[in-house]
């Protein structure tokens, strides 16, 4: 526990080396969020005022507060460790008395925690202002909105591992990467809620981990999930979770008897 503690710490000082990067990134992610409010908005106008329990400010909201946690949650690509692989370096990964997979969440977890604030609260600041944001009065929500976005970054970095891992059998990984980046940026919620989907793509949505990613802490965060329906979301999460770190475990030892690196 103290290493992984560690680890956390070194990801957040990792996150806070570039702050020009970090204003560039949340720049971007807000100008991002005038256009999906603009295009949820207009969904909403086009559906006759509501659109699957959303109205106009539930839409903007949804925006604004998806912009704000994209950064966190990275439901985009990762390949450091695939690069990794490629190079050869993971021979030092594994002369190093520390397990991979629990150091790059570790590290994960930190960068996540320094993204909240300087990439998640500018674009939100801004829909406050903009459009507003429908947002709940209550503290519980909020409460159990840290625990569900503990649990998609969790989720998000435990998927990009498996993903990672890849690389042993695979000499270029960037046609996965790509792949991954669409399916997950889709069924996610990213682009437009879940909620929004069609009936047969949001089963097949369901039956993945993106949903966990994003639209999980968007529902509990804004309320729309409430009371047992949040604990079950919340169980959802959680299930994911376990279940893709015990596979990337699994994978990592498969990968650990096959690994083969050049040149010793």
């Amino acid at each position: 526990m103290p290493a992984f503690l560690t680890f956390v710490l070194l990801g957040w000082r990792r996150g806070s080396a570039y702050p020009a990067a970090t204003a560039a990134g949340a720049f971007t992610n807000t100008v991002f969020g005038f256009i999906k409010a603009a295009i949820t908005m207009g969904a909403v106008a086009a559906a006759g005022g509501t659109l699957a329990g959303y109205d106009a400010l539930d839409a903007a909201t949804y925006a604004w507060l998806t912009q704000a946690l994209i950064a966190p949650v990275y439901v985009f690509v990762w390949s450091d460790f695939a690069e990794r692989i490629r190079t050869g370096d993971v021979a030092v990964d594994l002369a190093r008395p520390v397990d991979p997979q629990l150091h790059f969440l570790g590290m994960d977890l930190g960068r996540a925690a320094f993204a909240l604030v300087p990439r998640g609260a500018p674009p939100l600041l801004v829909g406050a202002v903009v459009t507003g944001l429908a947002l709940p009065a209550e503290v519980l929500p909020y409460l159990l909105g840290i625990v569900s976005l503990v649990l998609a970054v969790v989720v998000s970095f435990a998927a990009r591992w498996l993903l990672n891992l890849a690389a042993v059998w695979m000499t270029e990984i960037r046609g996965p990467l790509t792949l991954y980046m669409v399916a997950s940026n889709i069924l996610c919620g990213l682009v437009v809620p879940v909620h929004w989907f069609p009936d047969w793509l949001a089963m097949l949505a369901r039956a993945t981990p993106f949903p966990s990613m994003l639209q999980a802490p968007v529902d509990v965060i804004t309320g729309r999930v409430t009371g047992l329906d949040a604990v079950a979301v919340l169980g959802v999460q959680a299930g994911w979770a376990v279940t893709l770190l015990v596979a990337g475990r699994l994978v990592w030892r498969r990968v650990v008897n096959r690994l083969v690196v050049q040149g010793g």
